[in-house]
């Protein structure tokens, strides 16, 4: 029996030097729980190198140096032999085990404590103690596919709650199911099950989708996990060599630059406009141009919808390419703009001296099937436009053709439509506004709510730098407002904003209609849970992917939120953007689900993977109640 207590050279040694390396993938989760928090960091900063190894860095495998592949199966093979040993032990005679069997929970963190033992030494982002949240990451690496990552959240958010169950029945600390029918059923009807049958079914949907997901892992090459090409690759089934459209090949790869943008995104944005702007110099006037913009845009995004429904790409490389396509289009109205002032002006400019600033779903890069361009258009008061045209005149009119271009319904269609009402002062200001005047009003005139609102602008178009410029300075001065205002006005102006919207968006519904964006419990109560919380711990958007989950995630490590109001609002959140996607692919962009509708809600319970629309509901039932809870408990007084 050794000491009860190692001084800090002491452990380093052991597990730098004897440890097995269970022991080392046991760190992964580990944490400062008490005592004197500088102790623990001093102790992990020093051990870390030897629980996520770099590949590159290793030397010491006979006729195998270097080789990160060998690294990197030794990894895996560490995992899956310490999964193998349980196995042995797990006795089969007293039910299924949620915690050990096959396809139980231990296996959902194996699979990301492996992975992370594999790539987390070139790659420190990785190393995060949260199961849930290092599946997230492990996802945005290209490490497990969406798909994947969904049945593993669905799977663990059923196990646990199954698990929660159990002991509450037997008073202990148990995670087997019982036998015993009488039994079994009681267990059924409390996780809402009608028979034991569907209950059955249920766990074996569940373990199914985990233990197939596990050999994928544990049984594939490593190179081919890396890139999510083996079994369940990013675009279902199809080979490489049959990927039609270069724009759509966006994988989540390792290799994503630190700016947010991922090298596959810029050049798929790239190509959007390329397309666009080529169709639209074939014509020689205004509305000419406007019907082959349409028509090509148009096209382009049945290229991204045909490429979902046959399962090429998922949801959410689905909503990159479309965000791609929409700061693409933003950038042809701004040149077909650019050459009706030429002509209006007889004046000359290589580029509209305007910057594009995007909102909502656009400045968090998640344009989806329907949604609107919230957008804010400033220009740069300093530069002159080199005619006798004013400022005022001349980007009232710019303001004017490009919303035009973007917005107006010709016989071709329309595009997108563009908002503009969250500009400073409203439709009583400016549709486009210097620079100056715009962070002026935000640093001297914005409320509390358009704090709120501003909290996910983006540079998305037009003069680059001066995007930029007025992006980081807008940033910086809600955050600093938010900083010196009183919390409890914080909260309380959150929660009086979130419920007026509710209100007025969600008040006229039918007793039985759900409504998944407005409704209580819905996405708007993750949103602005998500950005009061930014605001009040000043928890900026950083260059990166400014995505809700991933922020979540952010708030959660930071200690803004807690483990379970992050696992309620992560989870809940998932679920009900999936079902936001299933509801614009199959019957366009709605917030309340069609109840009389029971083909479109069959054809959503399938593409969720759910049995039946009831079951649908039902978990929309328990996801919207969890999060209008964890909702209440952020912004309460």
């Amino acid at each position: 029996v050794g000491p009860l207590a190692l001084s800090v050279d002491d452990a380093v040694r052991y597990y730098t030097g004897e440890a097995h390396d269970w022991e080392r993938q046991v760190l992964i989760r580990s944490r400062s729980s008490a005592g004197e928090p500088d102790v623990y960091k001093r102790f992990f900063d020093r051990i870390e190198s030897a629980v996520f190894v770099d590949a590159r860095t290793v030397r010491h495998q006979k006729d195998e140096i270097g080789n990160p592949q060998s690294a990197i199966r030794n990894a895996l093979d560490s995992v899956r032999h310490s999964k193998l040993l349980i196995d042995r032990e797990q006795k089969t005679d007293r039910g299924f085990n949620v915690k050990l069997g096959r396809g139980g929970i231990r296996e959902i963190e194996f699979i990301a404590q492996a992975l992370q033992l594999a790539y987390g030494g070139k790659d420190p982002w990785l190393r995060v103690p949260h199961t849930l949240i290092s599946l997230s990451r492990l996802s945005d690496r290209g490490l497990i596919t969406e798909t994947e990552l969904t049945e593993l959240f669905n799977a663990y958010e059923f196990l646990r709650h199954l698990e929660h169950i159990l002991q509450m029945e037997n008073g202990l600390q148990t995670h087997s199911v019982p036998d015993d029918t009488d039994r079994r059923a009681l267990v059924a009807r409390r996780m809402r099950c009608e028979t034991v049958k569907a209950f059955n079914a249920e766990i074996g949907k569940h373990t199914g989708n985990v233990h197939r997901i596990f050999d994928r892992v544990f049984l594939s090459e490593p190179g081919a996990v890396a890139t999510g090409e083996v079994n369940s690759p990013p675009y279902g089934n199809t080979p490489p060599t049959k990927r039609r459209h270069p724009s759509l090949n966006q994988e989540r790869s390792p290799e994503r630059d630190r700016k947010g943008v991922s090298h596959e995104a810029r050049r798929a944005r790239d190509e959007y406009f390329q397309q666009l702007h080529d169709f639209v110099a074939a014509e020689k006037d205004f509305r000419h141009r406007l019907g082959a913009f349409r028509r090509r845009w148009s096209t382009l995004l049945d290229e991204i919808r045909t490429a979902e429904l046959a399962g090429m790409i998922d949801a959410r490389q689905s909503k990159r390419a479309q965000t791609a396509l929409a700061e693409a289009s933003i950038e042809a109205a701004l040149h077909i703009t650019r050459e009706e002032l030429v002509r209006k002006y007889k004046t000359k400019m290589e580029m509209l001296p305007i910057a594009v600033m995007g909102l909502g779903k656009l400045g968090g890069g998640a344009i989806d099937y329907g949604s609107d361009l919230d957008l804010v258009l400033v220009y740069d008061g300093d530069k002159p436009l080199g005619s006798d045209v004013t400022h005022a005149e001349f980007y009232s009119r710019a303001g004017e053709i490009f919303v035009t271009t973007l917005s107006s319904m010709t016989r071709d269609g329309s595009i997108y439509r563009v908002d503009l009402r969250l500009r400073p002062y409203g439709k009583n200001g400016q549709s486009v506004c210097s620079a100056t005047a715009f962070t002026e009003y935000m640093r001297d005139t914005a409320a509390i709510w358009e704090w709120l609102a501003y909290v996910k602008i983006r540079a998305v178009g037009g003069e680059v730098e001066l995007a930029r410029k007025v992006e980081q300075e807008v940033r910086g001065i809600i955050h600093s407002r938010a900083a010196a205002a009183h919390r409890g006005d914080l909260a309380a102006e959150t929660r009086r904003v979130r419920l007026l919207l509710e209100k007025e968006k969600g008040g006229r519904r039918r007793a039985k209609e759900v409504d998944i964006k407005y409704g209580p419990g819905g996405m708007l109560d993750v949103y602005f849970a998500m950005r009061f919380l930014q605001l009040r711990d000043n928890i900026p958007d950083g260059t990166g992917d400014r995505s809700t989950d991933v922020m979540l995630g952010k708030l959660h490590e930071r200690g803004a939120l807690s483990s379970s109001d992050y696992a309620v609002l992560i989870a809940g959140y998932r679920y009900l953007s999936m079902l936001d996607h299933g509801l614009r692919l199959t019957v366009g962009r709605r917030t309340r689900l069609p109840a009389a509708n029971h083909k479109a809600l069959e054809s959503i319970a399938a593409r969720m993977e759910l049995d039946s629309p009831a079951e649908l509901i039902e978990r929309i039932t328990l996801h919207r109640l969890e999060i209008r809870s964890a909702f209440e408990r952020i912004v309460a007084p």
